[in-house]
């Protein structure tokens, strides 16, 4: 895995001997001498990590975090700091300060590269959301999230009964959200009505001593929390016995967004917890911008339909499948009729309220399969799979009744009595050409053309030659 990491220490032989380790796995590597080169250069270069000593020559690494956290630019670059000491209240301070991890010299090199890749793994997930988020907001597809978000929801999921209940009250303690005591037996069970999880705290395994098999259970629940649609985006921290670095090594690299090597402290995971809950509401939020960004994309604004965009596609999607299945479909083009006139006379927001309650009623008529459309202006786009010329005919002709028989009530209370033309054609895959979307889409049109000159408020049914 590709990536830039920044380190910033003093100590030249210290630079000189972690660049030659990164540079091994193919990082690209930037260096600073001191505090405020580094927080130049990750300002300036973006880099996907940013490697820190604890002791700065112009700084210590606490400082350094909190200032790179407190600048938008920088605020959300992964930092790991290197300490000399594993005094557990160190490892508290640059938590605090927003580190995303402390490992303490000598380095397990296994460990860092497996640390190094999850943060750049996640960052490319962020920047690839972000990327996708800001093409959406330049074609003016995105709207801001609304609301507040919710409260978020911690899972401790543990072998022994009794220490999860004395770890879910400390934890508690520290946490302002709940936390849920689940069995391993229970986590992976769908409870209707039982709220999911927004991070796992996984303590399975977490009596046994150091080694591969201190991980074992765990990776197999976290294996199949990722393989689940509704817990898939949720995060990961994996508790693990003293002195298990290779095990912890494994858990990243196999999706956990944190792991902790030392023994239960509560302070420690409710700082880490907070970070995974950070990174994932982060996350969240840009995946609702992008699905609402596509969603707008493909809607009409109005009347809340698809647009031509997406009809013209899906039109190609069904004749495709009536290739294969060697069934009729129908394709509908309705038009309502003089609609300029409503326009004119009552104004283009009338036109609007119009537009709008013709589309309910078309919707409330039509099947859960079938694809509705605004094409155009007034203009809509109906197609029904599976088919036949008599079942498309007998509903264009009842649309035509409904939509003539109710009129359009405005918000003053007057009412718009409107009428629509449809014109219908029907796709063939017996016939050579016969499921051709655009060709279809093009006779039905014609058809509409013909029930308008023929005195509008009708269906048109297109004839193709023999």
């Amino acid at each position: 895995m590709s990536g830039s990491i920044l380190i910033v220490d003093g100590v030249a032989t210290s630079r000189i001997v972690m660049k030659a380790r990164l540079g091994q796995a193919f990082y690209s590597i930037l260096q600073a001498v001191d505090g405020g080169a580094g927080l130049k250069l990750a300002r300036s270069e973006r880099p996907d990590v940013v490697l820190i000593d604890h002791s700065l020559p112009d700084m210590d690494g606490t400082e350094f975090c909190a200032r790179l956290r407190s600048d938008p630019e920088t605020a959300t670059l992964p930092v790991v700091m290197l300490g000399a000491k594993g005094h557990p209240e160190d490892r508290l301070a640059a938590l605090e300060a927003g580190a995303d991890d402390y490992l303490t010299r000598p380095l397990n090199e296994a460990l860092l590269l497996a640390r190094l890749r999850s943060l750049v793994r996640a960052g490319e997930i962020e920047a690839e959301l972000q990327l996708r988020d800001d093409t959406c907001r330049e074609l003016g597809f995105a709207e801001s999230a609304a609301g507040p978000e919710k409260p978020a929801r911690v899972a401790l999921v543990a072998d022994a009964q009794d220490d999860g209940v004395v770890w879910r009250t400390a934890l508690a303690a520290q946490l302002d959200t709940a936390v849920d005591l689940l069995p391993r037996a229970d986590v992976l069970s769908e409870v209707p009505g039982r709220p999911v999880a927004d991070v796992f705290v996984l303590a399975i395994g977490a009596s046994v001593g150091p080694g591969l098999g201190s991980v074992a259970g765990a990776l197999d629940v976290m294996s199949e929390l990722r393989s689940r649609a509704a817990t898939r985006h949720a995060a990961i921290l994996v508790l693990l016995p003293r002195g298990g670095p290779a095990a912890a090594a494994i858990a990243l690299d196999l999706g956990a967004g944190d792991v902790v090597t030392g023994p239960f402290d509560p302070r420690e995971i409710a700082l880490r917890l907070g970070h995974l809950i950070a990174r994932k509401r982060r996350l969240e939020r840009l995946r609702a911008c992008v699905s609402q960004g596509l969603r707008l994309a493909v809607t009409d604004p109005l009347t809340g339909l698809y647009n031509r965009r997406y009809a013209l596609p899906h039109l190609a999607r069904i004749a495709e499948r009536a290739d294969s299945s060697g069934r009729r479909f129908a394709v509908m083009v309705l038009d309502l009729d003089r609609f300029k006139r409503i326009n004119d006379t009552w104004g283009h927001s009338a036109g609007d309220e119009v537009l709008v309650r013709v589309a309910e009623r078309l919707a409330r008529n039509l099947r859960a399969g079938d694809l509705l459309a605004r094409i155009g202006g007034e203009e809509f786009l109906v197609v029904l799979p599976d088919a036949d010329l008599p079942t498309a005919q007998q509903l264009a002709e009842r649309l035509c009744r409904l939509i003539e028989a109710a009129p359009a009530v405005l918000p003053n209370g007057a009412e718009i009595t409107v009428t629509l033309s449809i014109g219908l054609a029907i796709g063939d895959p017996t016939q050579p050409g016969g499921t051709d979307g655009r060709s279809l889409l093009d006779r039905a049109d014609h058809a509409l053309l013909a029930a308008k000159a023929e005195g509008r408020n009708q269906v048109t049914i297109d004839r193709p030659a023999a």
